[in-house]
């Protein structure tokens, strides 16, 4: 028999030894404790917290222990890059938010890109930013708020939990489509920039619902208008800013990633056992109530979504020259 023969079994065997090995690691997934990384700092009801209560219910199901690590920095890559790095095994996820798309642009030598170096798990939830105001700024409504900025010399001021984030991109598209003067304080996330704006520092912000609507309920901040297509639930006598300037949609999100490369049956088991939690009578309803609209798509409409999402970003920040400085 002739050697292309003998080279082709060869590389059939190898194939189908390689398939066998895959199949045998997904088979006894997991085997070891799992790993989700947060690119940001621990606290609040955000990606930590959707990374926890997915860590816990995941540990229940496979009886292995699942530690959620935060890991804060450069808006989220320190983090994302960590995940990236780590073997395609199953045993390191990484669970982001939006930011992960605008760094692809906010960032150009990023050293890895979200479209190709991660796989989408599923797409967990969406949640909608919130306009609000310091109770002492005398503007009841979006309409009375342009005409406020209007008629004060420099205009307004906003907070942002930071230059890139998608607090600062609300702004400058509220500025963009409303005209509406703002001028921008970036704070050192979350935390800090609703303090500032609890303490009257800043006149507006537009801070993600999960982290404004405590204050909003309990009268410390004003609540004007969501920033998605459609009403939130949670905030259901809010306007949507789309109503006023059509188009307006930019919102957070969340989405369970696994390094490139992870094998499809181990990412079928993780999107299972995720969309199973999202659908639970109890999980559910407690995450409509604290603002949040749960999704639980596809590995490939999650792929095609941050495709989207990275495009939609990349036009607000190079028609405003946003740069890191």
């Amino acid at each position: 028999m002739s050697k292309t023969f003998w080279n082709a079994a060869a590389a059939a065997a190898i194939g189908l030894t390689v398939l066998a090995a895959t199949g045998a690691v997904a088979q006894d997934y997991p085997s070891r404790p799992i790993r989700i990384i947060v690119p940001f700092s621990a606290g609040g009801v955000g990606a930590s917290g959707l990374a926890r209560l997915l860590g816990q219910r995941i540990q229940e199901s496979y009886g292995q222990n699942v530690v959620v690590d935060n890991r804060p920095g450069a808006g989220g890559n320190i983090g994302a890059e960590l995940a990236v790095k780590s073997r395609a095994d199953g045993y390191t996820l990484l669970v982001s938010t939006a930011s992960i798309a605008v760094n692809r642009t906010l960032y150009p030598k990023l050293p890895f890109d979200v479209r190709t170096d991660l796989i989408a798990v599923t797409h967990i939830a969406t949640a909608p930013l919130v306009l609000v105001t310091h109770p002492s700024v005398p503007a009841r409504t979006v309409k009375e708020l342009a005409a406020l900025s209007a008629r004060t010399k420099d205009g307004l001021n906003f907070g942002s939990n930071g230059t890139g984030t998608t607090s600062h991109l609300a702004g400058v598209l509220l500025n963009q489509m409303a005209r509406i003067s703002l001028t921008h304080i970036p704070y050192k996330g979350a935390a800090p920039a609703m303090t500032a704006l609890l303490g009257g520092e800043v006149d507006i912000a537009l801070p993600g619902i999960l982290n404004g609507l405590p204050h909003i309920r309990s009268g410390k901040l004003r609540g004007l208008a969501v920033t998605t297509m459609h009403r939130s639930l949670a905030l259901p006598e809010l306007p949507t800013l789309d109503s006023m300037y059509p188009g307006f949609d930019l919102y957070n999100w969340y989405v369970l990633f696994a390094p490139a490369k992870t094998p499809q049956t181990i990412v079928d088991r993780l999107h299972a056992e995720v969309v199973k939690t999202l659908q639970d009578p109890k999980v559910k309803p407690f995450l409509s109530g604290e603002g949040a609209d749960v999704v639980g798509n596809s590995p490939a409409e999650a792929a095609a979504f941050i495709n989207q999402e990275v495009e939609k970003f990349a036009k607000i920040i190079k028609r405003a020259g946003i740069k890191i400085e």
